[in-house]
């Protein structure tokens, strides 16, 4: 899966700090969604997806291999 996240938070010069605290996670959790290695649960998509006033779809995308 891949996702915008790093590129909406630079969009409105938010720190990962920032959206965790936002969406109430670790910015380790941010850290980890951002560079793929962790997919985030539904609950946790649509909250930093609303962060943004973004839908799930423009955060985040499936790959062909998912």
């Amino acid at each position: 899966m891949k996702n915008r996240i790093r590129v909406e938070r630079a969009e409105v010069r938010m720190t990962q700090q920032q959206l965790a605290d936002a969406v109430g996670v670790s910015r380790q959790t941010i850290n980890a969604v951002e560079a793929g290695r962790f997919v985030p649960s539904t609950v946790l998509a649509l909250k930093i997806a609303r962060c943004f006033g973004k839908s799930v779809e423009t955060v985040f995308q499936l790959e062909e291999s998912d």
